[in-house]
This record gives structure tokens, sequence and C-alpha cells, in this order.
């Protein structure tokens, strides 16, 4: 796998993807989500609307979160990517931390992305002294460990739990003559990372779904980029902007399982 700088707009990921490229790799073994499905998409700093639109394209229903009564009846969370120190502070300031806290511990399935991984770990390194997070999972999480705005780049990545299944099951075709998403061999999830974080320190119970694994990549080459504990999942990078909706698809299949579920 060959990491790719890119030129991207801003550290929110406000860039399309290649929708050419992403209507290859859409397709999952990962279940449809439940009937009348609520997910909330926090909306108070970020890239909200790339996730919501991921989300009503799998045909869940979806209800920005502003306020604190606006987290009342989700079925799930999805925490976008965005500045994770703003965010923090409008989290306070609007009063949803403590209760933002208090479902995640009663078992809420949430989806962190970029800043959103960051907001849900339970230590934050190289931020601000007055930076909040969630606690939701067990992990310390380095922020724009990847470098500035201009180190921004892409790679594809295997991630555990992500398959597409065989497009030959009888076996006429040489598997070797087919691409590995056609070959019954896991399809590598095309990742956009914008002043990525990276986690550094995975505590007890917490799940390792990703590593960069690329030797152009330098000392960025192993790095954690995708962990789940229980129904929490969260990842460095931007699905949202690809196309590929098959990160946002396992979290809806953690959603659908109820809370504390892997």
């Amino acid at each position: 796998m060959r990491v790719r700088r890119v030129g991207l707009q801003d550290a929110t990921g406000q860039r399309a993807g290649d929708p050419a490229d992403a209507a290859e790799v859409t397709g999952s073994a990962v279940s449809a989500p439940a009937p009348h499905t609520l997910i909330g998409v926090l909306a108070v700093q970020g890239g909200v609307s790339e996730h919501e639109r991921a989300l009503r394209g799998l045909g869940v229903e979806t209800r920005l979160v502003r306020r604190r009564s606006q987290l009342d009846g989700l079925d799930g969370l999805v925490l976008p990517g965005g500045e994770s120190t703003t965010m923090s502070k409008l989290l306070e300031i609007s009063g949803m931390i403590g209760p933002l806290r208090g479902l995640l511990a009663e078992g809420l399935p949430a989806f962190g992305t970029c800043a959103g991984l960051i907001m849900l770990g339970s230590e934050i390194l190289d931020t601000r002294e007055d930076a909040l997070c969630l606690g939701a999972l067990d992990v310390s999480v380095r922020r724009n460990a990847f470098g500035r705005q201009v180190d921004s780049f892409e790679t594809d990545l295997q991630v555990t739990g992500i398959t597409d299944v065989t497009a030959d099951p009888a076996g006429t075709t040489d598997p070797a003559d087919l691409p590995a998403a056609v070959a019954g061999r896991p399809a590598p999830v095309h990742a956009v990372f914008i002043r990525a974080p990276r986690v550094e320190r995975v505590g007890e119970g917490v799940e390792v779904l990703a590593r960069v694994d690329d030797r152009t990549a330098g000392v960025s080459d192993g790095a954690v980029v995708a962990v789940r504990q229980g129904s929490v999942l969260g990842i460095s990078f931007h699905p949202e902007l690809t196309g590929d909706t098959r990160m946002h698809r396992l979290f809806l299949e953690s959603v659908a399982s109820g809370p504390g579920s892997a």
C-alpha cells in the first residue's frame, strides 16, 4: 500500500472523495441497519453533513444534535471530525459534556472519526490543559500525530470486521485473477487522514481494528488508527469523504446488537 499525499481544503474534511473509486467498495458483509434506527450526528462543529448523508444513504433516520434535549431517544451517536478543543469547549458551554458521558457510560453506541476519536478517548496527548474528553474508549490519543495540514495523506487499510463476499463461490476463476474485493479476501478501506490523531495507548478490553501498514509512511507505519470497545468505535480517518460506507455499516451493526456489544 502506498501513501499518497493529497491537497485538502480544511481541517474539517470538506473534500469529496472520488465516487467512481468508492463505488467499487461500498458493498460488504456487514448487516443492514434495523428499521427505525435513529442516529444522532453531533453538530456543534466539524464535518457534519457528510456523515448525515452517508447514514441517510444507508436508510437510517438522523438527527443533528446541538442541544442537550436532542440526545434523548437516540440509538447511537456519530462524533465527526473537526477541531477537538473547539468541540470540547462548545460541549461544555452547551451543557452536554455531563449528559454525554452518562449516556456513553450506560452503553450508548458511538462512532467517532478523527476529532471524534479524540473526544471519545480517556486521555488526550498534545492538547490544551482545559480540553475535555468523554472517556468512552480506554485509549490515549495524540492530536495531529501525523503532522500538519500539508502532511494530510491517503492510504489503504485492512480493517477487522470488514470483508466482501466472494464473487465466485463456485471457484471457477483463479483468485489471483480477481481483485481483492471480489476474491474472498478482505477489501482494503481507502482512508483519508487530515491532521489526524493516532492511538498511542490501548487499554484492557479495547480491540485494535486497523493500523497503518505502509513502509512509505515512515515512522507512521504501524500506527493504530481504528479501535473498538464494546459498542464504541473510534477511527483516525474520514470515511465520510470517500463514498465507502462500510465503516458506518460496522458502527450500525453494533447499534443493532445492542449496548455493550462488540
